[in-house]
């Protein structure tokens, strides 16, 4: 592989009410793609726990820095020598009936190098269908930067999740970035409207890859997801897709596709506002 390319994977999910259940399943998908060369790693929103009721999460919640999903996740991360972004943990806030929806980011060494609270929170109502995360989740205020570097080359992500999609003033307020990484459990209903579209008006607006990890399927709360675990490239072409089920993606992100799409149509430089 080129030095100016790194390796990255996706891995979707269904997942369970039972943390260790999950935990597992996250580790057998990490080991897998980091077997087929992948350096960076992408668990999809609420990976560890989907649980029968909103409240759930909020009895799974650690401190940030100590508890049994960080331990496992930094261990893993260390174990296969990858930067992973452990797409959503439910961590202690403020108000003790509720959570903060994170992304934490671990390196080789199983450090934790990076972290981003969910802004957005989502809310949804139909004849058949009631979500909001505000009831159990208590929102974050800053914007998510990730920066490695791999082989000679820096690499920088945007981080942010699954809501967060449809704002598109905060991906341009994080500025021009290699990569935006977005975890997900997009629900089947505005998912399959939605979905693709906006990932891809985000990867081509800000001439970068997205790299989305999504849950798919139909969970034991009878919540279905939409799944559709994605990389997308700076044109906004689709390079992988995986529609439903657990499993992962994987791609590689290149610098010469990036300058090549930022020089042939240099749309981050015309940039007036």
């Amino acid at each position: 592989m080129d030095t100016a390319e790194l390796k990255v994977a996706s891995i979707q999910m269904v997942s369970t009410s039972d943390l260790k259940e999950n935990l597992a399943t996250a580790c057998r998908l990490i080991e897998v793609a980091a077997d087929s060369g992948a350096k960076l790693i992408a668990l999809p929103e609420y990976f560890c726990i989907m649980g029968l009721k909103d409240t759930d999460k909020v009895l799974a919640r650690e401190e940030l820095g100590s508890g049994p999903i960080q331990d496992q996740l930094s261990a893993i991360a260390k174990k296969h020598g990858i930067y992973l972004a452990a797409g959503t943990i439910p961590l202690v806030a403020k108000d003790a009936n509720k959570v903060l929806n994170t992304t934490l980011v671990f390196d080789p060494n199983g450090f934790n190098i990076g972290r981003y609270d969910k802004i957005h929170l989502f809310g949804f109502q139909t004849q058949t269908e009631r979500y909001q995360e505000s009831e159990t989740i208590e929102a974050g205020d800053k914007p998510g930067i990730l920066k490695i570097s791999n082989n000679g080359n820096d690499w920088t992500f945007g981080l942010s999740i699954c809501y967060d999609l449809r704002f598109p003033e905060l991906y341009r307020s994080l500025g021009q970035v290699d990569c935006h990484i977005i975890p997900a459990a997009f629900t089947y209903t505005t998912g399959k409207d939605h979905w693709e579209i906006l990932l891809r008006a985000r990867a081509i607006e800000n001439q970068c890859y997205v790299l989305a990890s999504a849950q798919g399927g139909i969970h034991q709360n009878q919540r279905r997801t939409w799944g559709h675990t994605m990389m997308i490239d700076p044109w906004g072409d689709v390079i992988e897709d995986l529609p439903e089920g657990e499993g992962f993606i994987s791609g590689v992100l290149s610098k010469e596709k990036l300058n090549e799409v930022r020089s042939k149509l240099p749309a981050l430089a015309h940039r007036k506002l």
